[in-house]
């Protein structure tokens, strides 16, 4: 079934491409506009061997692994206080539902005026924009939690700490490690945002500065890197997920499958 999956999937990819070189070769959309596939791969390869590009990848690199650890660390910490803490969860829920929402594209002019290019006005952008994804997950988790299971819990005499340990954390873990992997989603698509936005060092500024520039082809290039990282970036966060999973039912049941 799986090899089945992979292969379909290789042969749909193949033909993408390969509707990628025939479509502008043909003269349905101009090559200024859209390369063939064949020359977005040259320009691709011009980039590897670029140290500029190098530079700007581990600078995309480190405002979203920064900024991932910053927004994930912050909501678990705040999502468990607010479970534990009475009556905190109803004080604080209409001020999240109102600062949920907001787009951090809308926090750009406040970043810039704050930090201008430097890498904390990338890191305000991800880490507000990933900071609700694993909060909502952990109080979702939390309302999750088996009343009985507390109430025991309690009854025993288990402080706070060990009810964290014992009861809230293996109930919420599941939906943590999801809001941990739509995190570090939302974190990539935010450091590129900025990047290309504000200016600040990565492969956000390089493909501004290869539009502005005319280079057509190395942009493409440019955004391909951003696809692979995205697509890695989503595996390696389910790898972590089944992994830290292990012991759960869904997890071992797609294994099993």
């Amino acid at each position: 079934m799986r090899g089945g999956a992979a292969a379909l999937g290789a042969a749909g990819f193949a033909a993408f491409l390969a509707l990628g070189e025939v479509v502008p070769r043909a003269g349905l959309v101009k090559e200024a506009y859209f390369p063939p596939t064949s020359r977005i791969a040259r320009a691709l390869g011009g980039q590897l061997t670029d140290r500029a590009f190098w530079s700007a990848l581990g600078d995309t690199l480190t405002g979203w692994a920064l900024g991932l650890v910053i927004a994930v660390v912050g909501g678990v910490v705040a999502g468990i206080v607010i479970t534990v803490v009475p009556y905190l969860r109803e004080v604080t829920a209409s001020t999240v539902e109102f600062l949920r929402p907001i787009p951090s594209v809308a926090l750009i002019p406040l970043a810039i005026l704050l930090y201008g290019t430097e890498l904390r006005s990338v890191l305000l952008l991800v880490v507000y924009a990933s900071f609700w994804q694993v909060l909502v997950q952990v109080l979702y988790g939390a309302q999750d939690v088996d009343p009985v299971a507390e109430e025991t819990a309690r009854s025993y005499g288990l402080g706070t700490w060990a009810r964290i340990r014992h009861v809230l954390w293996p109930t919420a873990l599941p939906y943590v490690m999801t809001g941990v992997r739509l995190a570090a989603a939302v974190a990539l698509i935010l450091s590129i945002t900025a990047e290309l936005v504000i200016g600040a060092p990565g492969l956000g500024a390089l493909i501004g500065v290869a539009q502005s520039s005319q280079a057509v082809p190395e942009m493409y290039a440019l955004i391909v890197v951003t696809g692979i990282l995205g697509l890695l970036i989503n595996v390696g966060a389910r790898t972590v997920e089944r992994r830290a999973l292990a012991w759960h039912q869904s997890v071992r049941g797609e294994v099993a499958v």
